[in-house]
């Protein structure tokens, strides 16, 4: 995450909505040799003290947690890259702006038994967003679907021991250098949900 102090003032709860509004994110944990990563969905408990999710019974993180097992949990949002022309201020250089949160403490397998119900749970929150289509369910599945699903991923859960946000958004650039650059950012080829990122900058929240 970015050191400087400019980016780092967003408050606990827009950090935790960023984060539960994205509902996927990148899983690091320690391993031998490199750390182990997975890219995944899931839940965030309403007071962001815990994050649901599963793995593929093969995947090696899986593998590796037996019990508690330290983990970061990255979630990135819009980004890209500011030309220093943009700016109309002499000596500038080149950077990408972009959001992100990590949640950061324990994950730990969870009863197998959990699982009907945590599936259920992370696909009607992001079927919801889908209205006016129906909910898709689990119970559209045979029975033998559901059984040879089931048996190929386990439940897990991260304890949520510190949140911690960057929004680099220009904070540390005069108000005008910050809007051009916003705007310079309609013609960019280079980032994600630029749209997003130049409404952010434009509009700076509490950060």
């Amino acid at each position: 995450m970015h050191p400087n102090p400019a980016f780092r003032g967003a408050p606990r709860d827009r950090n935790l909505a960023f984060a539960r509004t994205r509902g996927f994110g990148t899983l690091a944990v320690v391993a031998e040799g490199a750390p182990l990563m997975s890219h995944i969905p899931f839940l965030l408990s309403e007071d962001g003290t815990t994050a649901e999710f599963h793995l593929a019974r093969s995947n090696p993180i899986a593998r590796a947690c037996k019990g508690p097992l330290a983990a970061r949990l990255a979630v990135t949002g819009p980004h890209g890259y500011i030309s220093p022309d943009w700016y109309g201020l002499d000596d500038q250089v080149p950077t990408w702006n972009y959001v992100a949160v990590h949640l950061v403490g324990q994950i730990e397998p969870r009863p197998v038994e959990d699982l009907p119900d945590h599936l259920s749970a992370l696909s009607t929150h992001f079927e919801t967003a889908q209205a006016p289509k129906p909910v898709w369910l689990m119970d559209k599945l045979t029975d033998d679907m559901q059984g040879r699903f089931m048996r190929m991923i386990l439940p897990f859960r991260m304890q949520v021991a510190e949140i911690d946000g960057t929004w680099k958004l220009g904070q540390n650039k005069p108000d005008a250098a910050r809007l051009a650059a916003a705007a310079g950012l309609a013609s960019s080829p280079h980032g994600e949900g630029l749209d997003d990122l130049a409404r952010l900058m434009t509009d700076l929240p509490d950060t």
